[in-house]
Formats: structure tokens, sequence, C-alpha cells
């Protein structure tokens, strides 16, 4: 097995140690595969777990009084998190990349969101635009980092991967649309059709231990969503952010916000797709 090179992540080498290891046929090989799948799931999500530990811990335990709100208090230590990653290796550059840019996208997106009412930040701080505290703009990084990093983890391959171009034209009309239904009508049900029809024979093939596995794309996007809804409800019972129905009292967020969260999976997805590169999955047969 290669050996990673000098612009390797550490988890590469990591990852070289553990798939040399050799379980019994059977239960063993069974058992550790699903494993070490869920352990290379767990490195994927490490910033956005990370972030989500900030947001319980410090709901429980930050103190009121504190001279840091804090809010920025959550900006500083998330900024601190990405140089950490960077300088030990556990993130590579492309994925800073991508980061950065769902940083960019999500911030704009709150502040018309927030001036729009769909969301409030109840709590003071000083690094914020506007109404928007800067920690918020990590919390779509973290969906763009687990991807980036699932994607290179796992080693991706794809059967009858979209045309570029239309993927382009689809996660630009999304992300239009979360601003212009306040206004004009709502084309999401449009847009979860051209989903379906775009990635409706599209195949992932995934690399867990010593052979490919794949899924139907669409049933992985779900599963992401459904996850990052789990997380929304864990940030919002930590007061992080508040939907208009919790104002008086935290409640379940509504399951409707999975759309939302599909939709936001397709554009990530997109943008990701422009960094890494999608691999035809022929490669492997």
């Amino acid at each position: 097995m290669a050996v990673p090179g000098q612009g390797a992540t550490r988890f590469a080498a990591i990852r070289v140690q553990l798939e040399s290891w050799e379980p019994k046929p059977g239960f063993q090989a069974f058992a550790y595969e699903f494993l070490l799948f869920g352990f290379k799931q767990g490195w994927a999500c490490l910033f956005g777990g990370l972030m989500l530990a900030l947001l319980m811990g410090t709901h429980l335990f930050y103190a009121k009084d504190a001279p840091l709100a804090r809010y920025d208090f959550l900006t500083l230590a998330a900024l601190a998190i990405q140089i950490a990653m960077l300088r030990f290796k556990l993130e590579s550059w492309d994925e800073a990349k991508v980061i950065l840019a769902f940083h960019v996208i999500g911030t704009v997106m709150e502040l018309f969101k927030t001036a729009a009412g769909s969301w409030t930040y109840p709590e003071p701080s000083l690094l914020r635009i506007g109404d928007v505290p800067l920690f918020s703009g990590f919390m779509y990084a973290s969906v763009g980092s687990y991807l980036s990093r699932v994607w290179r983890i796992f080693d991706f391959r794809f059967d009858h991967f979209p045309a570029r171009k239309l993927l382009i034209v689809l996660a630009t009309l999304i992300y239009v649309n979360f601003f212009a239904h306040h206004w004009l009508p709502d084309i999401r049900i449009a847009l979860f059709a051209a989903i379906a029809v775009l990635f409706w024979r599209t195949t992932v093939w995934f690399h867990p231990f010593r052979t490919h596995r794949r899924m139907p794309l669409l049933l992985g996007f779900l599963l992401v969503a459904l996850f990052i809804w789990f997380a929304e409800n864990l940030a919002t019972f930590s007061n992080a952010w508040l939907y208009p129905s919790q104002k008086h009292g935290w409640t379940l967020v509504s399951p409707m916000k999975l759309g939302a969260w599909y939709l936001l999976m397709i554009i990530s997805f997109v943008l990701v797709s422009l960094v890494q590169r999608p691999v035809e999955a022929q490669s492997i047969r």
C-alpha cells in the first residue's frame, strides 16, 4: 500500500495503518469494516463536531457576565480550530478553500434571512455584520468541510454523474430561490423534481475498507440532510440561533426544514465537485 506523500493530511497515514490490518473472514471482517466506516465518518465530521461541541459547551458552562461575549468566543474558537487543522495537517488546503467559500455564501444568506425574520441570534456580540454574528458562517462551513473530507476519505467514485453545467445551473437556481421565494413564487417543488431527474441514475461508490460499496446518491443526500437537521436541533437548543416558534421556549425544529437542508446539500455538493473533480466508477472495476 502506498505511503502518503508530504502533501497528505495526517489521516492519510492513519488510514494506511488501519486498512493494513487483516481481520478474520466473516463476522470479524464485517464488524471491523463497520467500525472503520464509523471512524472515517467521525473524522470527516471533525470540524462540524467540534463546532457543535462548542455550541453545547458554551451554552452550559460559559459565564453570562464574561468580558468576551459568547458569540465572539465561538467566532475566535472556530477560527483557531481552522488554523490548527491546517497547521497540524488535519485538513487539506483544498478543503480550506471550500470552507471559505461556504463561509461567504452562508454569511450572505444569513444577512438576508435574519433581515427577513426567518430566524434570529438572541445574544449580543461585537464580531458581527448587522444582526449576524461571524461564527454563523462557520456553521455553513461545517457542511462544506464534511462533504469535502468525506469525498477524499472514502475515495468517492460515481456512475452516471450529471453534466457540470447542469449542476451549476441547478445550484444557482436553488441559491436564488432561497432569497426570491420571499417575493416570488417558491419553486422548490420544481427544484426537487430537477434534482430527481439529474441524479436518478447516479450512484456513489465509497471505500470503507477493502472494497468500494455503493449507494444511490439521492439517498446519500437525504441521510446527510437528516444528520444536519438533528445537529440543528442541538444548535437551537443551545440558543445559538432561534426560529420564531422557539422564542418562548425551545421546540423541535420543524421536519419541513429537511427540505431546505436537502437543497443546501445540492449547493454544497456542486461546490465540492468543482474542487474534487468526480471520477467515474469504471476506474475501480
